[in-house]
């Protein structure tokens, strides 16, 4: 789907957590940690605090605000990729990860409209249609929920036990890593699920990424959101 753009109203937070796992899908069975979230878990981490249908959120860039560190990490696995004896049997293995540890991002996105009206809801709908720009009403509100410490959902970085220590807006004492090396991503998943999470599985990945001074922006595409 080609998305047309509208204007664009930006959004912003801060995030930070004493781990966190974006996992690349290479990884395997022993999965490892991209050093920054990818494109859906930063539209997803917006969306926690407030979605709605008659605006999309475009994720724009990512700061780290801390140094990149590794840790091995070790949990008792009770997922459906169990063997068929594991699973009839109740058991659990242990599952080694490479996560990261004492994270702190600032996130950035813009809010659009969405161009796809036939897809809304009616109360959707009917909002939409009362309102002169979505994008604006969408802007405010998100702004006044993450002063307020509200969210729909509990934030987590990338997995769920990985749970936020600040959600917020910008610290003044936080600073970005801007003398952090470069560091080369050759591919990163974007989404997968490019039109909803009731869309068809479609993995989509951008290529040859490049975290610069601490800033890691995400291309702009016309074939995905």
């Amino acid at each position: 789907m080609v998305v047309l753009r509208s204007k664009a109203y930006p959004i912003a937070m801060e995030i930070a957590g004493n781990a966190a796992m974006w996992t690349r899908p290479d990884s395997g069975d022993s999965p490892c940690s991209y050093p920054s979230p990818t494109y859906s878990a930063v539209r997803g981490l917006f969306e926690s605090v407030l979605w709605g249908p008659a605006v999309l959120v475009i994720p724009k860039k990512v700061e780290l605000c801390t140094v990149p560190q590794y840790y091995s990490y070790a949990t008792n696995y009770g997922g459906p990729l169990r063997s068929a004896k594991a699973l009839k049997d109740g058991n659990n293995y242990q599952l080694f990860a490479t996560v990261l540890i004492d994270v702190c991002y600032r996130l950035y996105a813009d809010v659009i409209p969405n161009p796809d009206k036939t897809k809304l809801q009616e109360n959707a709908l009917s909002w939409d249609l009362k309102t002169t720009s979505p994008g604006h009403a969408y802007q405010d509100i998100f702004n006044r929920r993450l002063k307020r410490g509200q969210s729909y959902a509990t934030l987590s970085l990338g997995w769920s036990e990985f749970t936020t220590s600040y959600v917020g807006p910008f610290r003044a004492e936080t600073k970005v890593c801007t003398k952090l090396p470069d560091i080369l991503i050759p591919s990163m998943l974007r989404g997968v699920f490019q039109h909803g999470y009731r869309s068809n599985y479609e993995a989509i990945y951008d290529t040859d990424i490049c975290i610069h001074k601490g800033v890691l922006i995400y291309p702009e595409r016309g074939d995905c959101l």
